[in-house]
Order: structure tokens, then C-alpha cells, then sequence
């Protein structure tokens, strides 16, 4: 009989990946999106970045590693807490941007290094506590799991989607499209409870960073990323919703996202059901 005990969801999470036709993408692609991703998920005013560092317990602290770290969104905004930080990414362009950041701030204990999930991690030194913020949906997030618990000696933050969509469900609608779902935290949480680690779990209401469009162009190429190739009837319906949008004042699509924070006390990996 199958139960939630007998439930392999680090497989059923691969499973679902590739019915979501979700793919790796190349570093290019967030190279050419570094700078506008410092200007709309880097802002320290934003209630994100402001509600993650109110979860962090900085207790004991004296060192991080931000995962997937972008242009050092975490990293640079929670600095003033460590006497080092590490910020890894296989995006050289995030990290150029990340560097230009630290420098304008005047943070000089911030480091960055090319470096992916699948990457090994063995030349990396051990932190006080390692973050993963919006950057969890890997290929197989089993294995980066255990290396975030291992990298870590306190700590782990980390955080996943609430929605099992990053498409606005009017424009679902509006085009009419059967969008494939993809994984949510409560993966991450059946792993972790499977693996012998028992996580907290809080929620953080936060502004869309991919609400601001400031053109149609901007908003057409923003759904095509987000949904794939457009065919000229869908380019013409959100053209008409866009501009009918605008007209009465309407958000394009919704202003804010919600996302899980999923965190733990670090557990030695001899203690783990691996």
C-alpha cells in the first residue's frame, strides 16, 4: 500500500520537473538579466529581502554562504551581520553586478565565486549558515538539500514557490493555455522530513519583481519567457488586455508573490536517512 512513508518524493520531485518541461538554463540567460533583477529583487526597501533577514537568528554567526546568490541580493543586504560572506552563482554576469554592488556599499568582507548547484563544492570553505533565496528550483533537489546541510555548521534558509506557477492565472486564462505546474515547497519539506531533518516553515508575502512592465514589449516578452513561444492570435489578445489594462488602471498581473521559507538547524550527515 503506498503512503506518505513509502512516497519517494525526491523522485516524484524529478518526475515532476520533467513534466513540467523544466530545463537548466544556460548562465547566459541570467547574465542578460542581472542588471534589471538588481534594480526590481535587490532593493533593500523590499518587504522580501526585509522579512527574510527578520527569520534569519544570526546567533553564533559569523560566516555565510548565499546560494544562487544573483546580483547579492541576500548576501550584500544581511552583510553587516557576518565578518564574511560568499555569494555562488554560475552566472559571471549576476556576480559582476554583485561585486559593483558590495564596492558601492562599502563592503569589503564579500566575496563571489563562480560556482553552480551541480558544481563540487569541496574547495568551499564551511559556513555559519548557508542560504538558497529563490534559487531552489533545481534539476534535483535531494542532493542540494544535503550539500546546503552540509555546507552549513548552524544553520539553513531557504526558499521555494507557494504557487505551482510563476504565470499570472488571468493570463492562464486569457490565453487559454494548460500551463504545466512545478514543484512547490511542500517537496522540500517531505524530503527533509523524510531524511531525518524536521524544518520550520514560515511564508513571506512579497512584491512581484516580474510585475513592472514598462512597456508592452516589456510585458510581451516577459509572458513568452514565462510560457514559451507566442503565436500572433495570443501576442494580439495580450496586447488588447494590456492596453484595456492600463486604461482602467489595473495591475497586469498580480503585484505580489508568495514564497515559503523553509529552514532548519544544520544535522551531521551521519545522523541522516540518506
Amino acid at each position: 500500500m503506498n503512503t506518505i512513508e513509502t512516497t519517494d518524493f525526491a523522485e516524484l520531485y524529478k518526475n515532476h520537473m520533467v513534466q513540467a518541461e523544466r530545463t537548466k538554463k544556460e548562465p547566459e540567460h541570467w547574465d542578460k538579466r542581472a542588471e534589471k533583477m538588481a534594480e526590481t529583487c535587490a532593493n533593500p526597501n523590499d518587504p522580501y529581502l526585509i522579512k527574510f533577514r527578520k527569520m534569519m537568528d544570526f546567533t553564533g554567526a559569523e560566516t555565510l554562504l548565499d546560494v544562487g546568490c544573483g546580483p547579492g541580493s541576500i548576501s550584500i543586504h544581511v552583510a553587516d551581520k557576518f565578518k564574511k560572506t560568499i555569494g555562488i552563482d554560475y552566472s559571471t554576469g549576476m556576480l559582476a553586478v554583485a561585486k559593483r554592488r558590495a564596492e558601492q556599499a562599502g563592503i569589503n568582507h564579500a566575496e563571489f565565486i563562480t560556482c553552480s548547484w551541480e558544481d563540487s563544492w569541496d574547495d568551499l570553505p564551511r559556513c555559519d549558515i548557508a542560504v538558497a533565496s529563490r534559487s531552489t528550483l533545481v534539476m534535483d533537489l535531494k542532493a542540494a538539500l544535503i550539500k546546503l546541510n552540509r555546507q552549513a555548521k548552524l544553520r539553513v534558509y531557504t526558499t521555494h514557490t507557494v504557487s505551482p506557477t510563476f504565470v499570472d492565472q488571468r493570463i492562464i486564462r486569457l490565453l487559454g493555455r494548460d500551463v504545466p505546474t512545478l514543484p512547490t515547497y511542500i517537496y522540500a519539506v517531505n524530503m527533509l522530513n523524510q531524511m531525518g531533518i524536521h524544518p520550520k516553515v514560515d511564508y513571506i508575502r512579497s512584491r512581484n519583481c516580474q510585475s513592472n512592465f514598462n512597456s508592452l514589449e516589456q510585458f510581451i516578452e516577459g509572458i513568452n519567457f514565462s510560457v514559451g513561444p507566442l503565436n500572433e492570435d495570443e501576442i494580439t489578445r495580450l496586447t488588447n488586455y494590456y492596453h484595456e489594462s492600463i486604461k482602467n488602471g489595473v495591475s497586469l498581473i498580480s503585484p505580489t508573490r508568495d514564497w515559503a521559507m523553509v529552514s532548519w538547524d544544520v544535522v551531521p550527515e551521519s545522523e541522516l536517512n540518506l
